[in-house]
Order: C-alpha cells, then sequence, then structure tokens
C-alpha cells in the first residue's frame, strides 16, 4: 500500500516536471522573433537626374543582410532584409542619374563603359524596442557606407550616411512595427543622397571620363547624419 501510494506520487511528479518544461518551451519560443524585410518604395523625387552613367555593384552580404541581436540575453531577434537594399539602391539610383548599369562581382569596370562605379555596403545597423527605450515606438539606425570609383577603378569618395527611421507600436504587432521603422530609415537615407550624394562625392566631375583622380589623402571620407539624428546611438526620446 505504501509502495502504490509512493508510486502515484512519483508518476504526478513526472507529469507536473512535463508540463513545466512544455510550459518552459513556449516561453522561450515566444521570446523570439523573426522580421523579414519587404522591398521599400521610394517615392519619385521632383529633381534632374545628374547627367552621368553610373554602375551599381553590392556585395553578395548586401543583398542578404541579416542582423540578429539577443536583448538582456532572452528576447532573440533575427532580422532579414532580404533583398530590400538591392532593390532600394536600384530604384533610388535610377532616380538620381541619367544612366544605370547594374555590375556582378567580377565584371570588368572599364568594359562596361561607365564613368564612375558606386558599390554600396552597411557598415552597422541598430534597433530599439518599446522597453528598451522606454517609448511606445521601434526605431532603427542604418549607417550605409558608400564608395565612389571612377571608370579605371580608382576610389574618389569614401561616404558613411547614417540614416533613422521611428515607428510607433500598433496592435498589428512589433514585426510590422520594426518593419515600417526600418522603411522609414531608408527613406531617410535616401532623402540625404538625393539632397548631398553630388556635393559631398563630387560624382558629376566624373561626366565624360573628364576628371582627375584625387590623390589619396584627398579621397572625401565626411559623414553626413541623418535628417533625423547624427550616427548611431540610443533612442532617448
Amino acid at each position: 500500500m505504501f509502495e502504490s501510494h509512493s508510486r502515484v506520487r512519483y508518476m504526478k511528479g513526472l507529469k507536473r516536471l512535463a508540463l513545466s518544461i512544455l510550459l518552459l518551451s513556449g516561453v522561450l519560443s515566444g521570446c523570439s522573433s523573426n522580421v523579414t524585410l519587404q522591398s521599400p518604395t521610394i517615392p519619385q523625387p521632383l529633381l534632374e537626374k545628374i547627367p552621368i552613367s553610373v554602375g551599381l555593384r553590392m556585395p553578395k552580404n548586401f543583398e542578404h543582410f541579416v542582423h540578429k541581436e539577443s536583448i538582456y540575453g532572452r528576447e532573440e531577434w533575427s532580422i532579414d532584409l532580404g533583398r530590400s537594399n538591392a532593390d532600394f539602391f536600384t530604384q533610388l539610383m535610377n532616380y538620381m542619374f541619367e544612366s544605370v548599369t547594374i555590375l556582378g562581382p567580377t565584371d570588368d569596370i572599364e568594359a562596361a563603359g561607365i564613368d564612375a562605379l558606386i558599390e554600396p555596403s552597411i557598415d552597422a545597423f541598430e534597433f530599439s524596442t518599446p522597453a528598451q527605450s522606454h517609448t511606445d515606438a521601434f526605431a532603427v539606425w542604418i549607417r550605409y557606407r558608400l564608395k565612389v570609383y571612377d571608370r579605371e577603378g580608382t576610389l574618389i569618395s569614401n561616404w558613411p550616411v547614417s540614416a533613422y527611421g521611428k515607428s510607433q507600436a500598433t496592435k498589428m504587432g512589433n514585426a510590422k512595427s520594426l518593419q515600417r521603422a526600418a522603411v522609414l530609415a531608408m527613406r531617410d537615407a535616401a532623402a540625404l543622397m538625393i539632397m548631398k550624394f553630388d556635393s559631398v562625392t563630387r560624382i558629376s566631375s566624373l561626366a565624360n571620363h573628364s576628371a582627375t583622380p584625387p590623390a589619396p589623402d584627398e579621397i572625401r571620407s565626411h559623414e553626413v547624419g541623418s535628417t533625423e539624428t547624427e550616427g548611431i546611438k540610443d533612442d532617448a526620446s
């Protein structure tokens, strides 16, 4: 009788343990957020295109950029920008320049018959959640780097561009809010490039192959901050 009672208690203990494991699994799985960014659209700006033919070459990790981060050591985030960066820059460059040619990593710059080559990359990607910023908004910071080469492959400009986007948390869910913040950051970068690209990089001077490449110590690397905030930093608002 005593042995039977002990066995019942043992079985109940096993059931409670199994239930605890299932509940813990549910909690842990609920702490993972996977966000895949769709290609953003950029409203066509009213501007005169820069009369130059450019090539656009995007590194593989730029076209398939994934940011992973653990918040407080508990909440796991995976943000997949997918081809959104490539589509974003292709659309933007076509708005800005007279002619745009997409080049692969092994394509010959001189054989492409272009005046300049633009190669974008990502230096940094950061985000904050409402719990981190103590607000009701998600925020995203992106620092792009734009390298501009002349038709012979000489680097003439190395330009870091910081951009910022912020989106209120909604009932649509955290993923949607974070996606919106990322799209707004990309649009912020677009606005900066439209306003500052030629004045910072002097790319128009390469039209018709007429420019003389600058000396290495003259390469322009001036950082232009976001229209919202300067650089990559925490949201304190």
